[in-house]
């Protein structure tokens, strides 16, 4: 697709869209939004969140506040992911499930904290999942106690990654970023009007998302251009959300997998909270153990292994790529698959099938590339 848009109107636009125009982005249809799939080329703007920094916008993904007398106990019921020891200024990133414990979405909660015995937080979701999200907090939650605000349309959400992402954004930032700790975050000013800064991303590299009014946060993606920094498309916001092992929704994971399938044990808290949706499967699955896992494999040569092709172990097909790429980082092809729990081994050796030919590949460590600049 070209610069200009052809895509048709029922498909939503953030308000960055003009600016990203402006930039020559070339344009994709993503979860019912027309995003920027790249500006300059995905390398270099891969290349630029590694070693400077780059900005997203992720206006498209779901926004939700909420407060309420009980809102941690409420949240606790839907997570398998213990909330109560999050103090304010902390965030968890966790699952929502369904009953036979497969992901509904994955989240971030952040809390704000308490004042006059009600308790605030925001929740970040994932675009395509919003509005069955929403549907699953309100059927869940005990609405009558607790403020539910859908802001997904009514706020720019921009992320600045990289190792120069701190400098980069605190010039138009009043409060000391260096003081926000990896997955902290706070109520601060940007260019003079209140915004919502946290310390999470999607990139692997330290940075910020940004929550502010539109005016706001077509200003600061103006200013953070003439400062130098590079605008990224979705392109490069998957390349290097791959690289982090990092798992996206409706690939990786989705409703027929669980966290502990998904190697996202490390959310799943069952000694140190009570019940929620989903725990009965969870606890035989601890139990019993799974019967397959996600895992990195890393290809021999320049084969990309891509989404839905077919791995092989002495000849019979066990299973299929779910995320698959170009590692522009490591000058490989990586992916994630689900295996059999007796080969999702690191070293295990297998093979990717690509066009009817069979190409090895081999199970490595997660995640594929550990930024040194992390906070």
């Amino acid at each position: 697709m070209g610069n200009q848009s052809t895509t048709p109107a029922s498909v939503s636009r953030t308000p960055l869209f003009n600016l990203a125009v402006e930039s020559k982005a070339r344009f994709t249809e993503f979860s019912g939004w027309e995003m920027p799939v790249q500006f300059s080329g995905i390398a270099q703007e891969h290349q630029a969140v590694r070693t400077a920094s780059g900005m997203f916008d992720i206006s498209h993904m779901g926004k939700f506040t909420m407060q309420g007398k009980d809102l941690i106990s409420e949240l606790q019921k839907l997570v398998p992911s213990d909330l109560s020891s999050l103090q304010p200024g902390q965030a968890q990133y966790t699952v929502l499930l369904n009953s036979e414990a497969g992901i509904i979405d994955d989240i971030i909660f952040y809390y704000q904290g308490e004042t006059a015995g009600i308790q605030r937080g925001v929740m970040i979701v994932n675009a395509a999942t919003t509005p069955k999200d929403k549907a699953w907090l309100l059927k869940n939650l005990e609405t009558s106690e607790i403020d539910f605000q859908d802001i997904s349309q009514d706020k720019v959400l921009l992320a600045v990654q990289g190792p120069q992402a701190v400098s980069q954004l605190q010039k138009f930032v009043k409060e000391d970023l260096n003081s926000i700790k990896s997955f902290g975050h706070l109520s601060g000013t940007v260019l003079g009007k209140p915004a919502f800064i946290a310390r999470t991303g999607y990139t692997g590299e330290d940075g910020f998302e940004v929550m502010l009014d539109p005016d706001a946060g077509k200003e600061l993606w103006s200013n953070l251009l003439a400062e130098g920094v590079v605008p990224c498309g979705l392109g490069a916001r998957d390349t290097l959300r791959l690289e982090a092992a990092m798992a996206l929704y409706g690939q990786d994971i989705n409703e027929g997998t669980t966290p502990l399938e998904a190697s996202l044990g490390w959310l799943v808290h069952l000694d140190r909270k009570g019940e929620f949706i989903g725990r009965e499967i969870l606890e035989s699955q601890k139990a019993s153990g799974v019967e397959r896992k996600l895992v990195a494999l890393q290809m021999e040569g320049r084969n990309i292994a891509r989404q839905g092709y077919p791995i092989s172990f002495e000849g019979e097909t066990l299973g299929e790529v779910t995320s698959g790429s170009w590692s522009p980082t490591l000058s490989s092809a990586i992916a994630l698959a689900y295996l059999p729990t007796n080969l999702a081994k690191i070293g295990q050796e297998l093979q990717v099938e690509i066009r009817g030919k069979f190409y090895p590949a081999k199970v490595v460590k997660k995640p594929f590339y550990r930024s040194p600049n992390k906070v």
